[in-house]
């Protein structure tokens, strides 16, 4: 097995976590991607082990929601009966909380303070409809305070390779123009490219979070380093693989 490709972000440190890359395409961290179920489970499980030695992975079943799971004791890793949510939160020591992205933002939250940490899946659909926002109030619950949170948005696809259509746009409320440049038209119709990192920080900033970071990575053009939903459709692969961000309490 190739080492692991890990990022982190000085904004969190002191609290373990990282953001995994795919190690030009060795490590595929999703259920739903390409592998067997089991040779997944385990890569999953070594990279928690990375993160905390001992601790014990907490990765929901995403379906791009705005749902959120507190978690306050692990369960089986495996591709059925995970939780279904796109964010979990904790305050209990022991718990790798872990989110699976492919051209999505994942973004990694903790306040160290209240020894209170969460990690969301968010892609456009999420971002709209408000997992950020669930994710903060879920760990304010748990005692945590938003002055205090930090907020790192790990690989995510960036403005210059996300083009949409206008369909697309109108999903979004009319004082998000900023996050759409126009782009070449296609077949007649209109295109812009959107910038989902930036609408991403921006929410956070407007959910009064006191620190806030991007760690600039494209996901689409990284091709050696991350995997991506977009690049994978584009080439008319059959399945795409995902990677993977995880947090855990020292």
């Amino acid at each position: 097995m190739a080492d692991f490709q890990i990022e982190r972000h000085a904004l969190l440190e002191g609290v373990p976590h990282g953001f995994f890359g795919s190690a030009g395409g060795a490590h595929q961290f999703g259920f739903g991607g390409p592998g067997e179920g089991e040779a997944v489970r385990m890569l999953r499980q070594a990279a928690a082990e990375a993160i905390r030695p001992g601790g014990i992975l907490a990765a929901p079943h995403q379906v791009h929601s705005p749902d959120v799971v507190t978690v306050t004791a692990g369960w089986d890793d495996s591709a059925e009966g995970r939780p279904v949510a796109d964010a979990v939160v904790t305050a209990t020591p022991g718990i790798v909380l872990g989110i699976v992205t492919a051209d999505c933002g994942p973004i990694l939250f903790a306040d160290l303070r209240a020894g209170v940490i969460g990690a969301a899946h968010a892609g456009w659909r999420g971002a709209v409809e408000g997992v950020l926002e669930n994710t903060i109030a879920a760990m304010e619950a748990l005692g945590a305070t938003r002055a205090n949170i930090a907020a790192v948005l790990g690989p995510t696809i960036a403005q210059a390779s996300y083009e949409v259509d206008a369909p697309f746009r109108e999903r979004f409320p009319a004082d998000t123009e900023r996050f759409f440049a126009p782009a070449p038209e296609r077949e007649g119709a209109a295109r812009w490219r959107f910038d989902l990192p930036g609408f991403i920080t921006a929410r956070l900033a407007d959910a009064q979070i006191g620190k806030i970071a991007d760690i600039g990575r494209d996901t689409f053009s990284h091709v050696a380093r991350y995997h991506s939903h977009r690049r994978s459709t584009q080439a008319g692969e059959a399945n795409y693989g995902r990677q993977i961000s995880m947090i855990a309490l020292p």
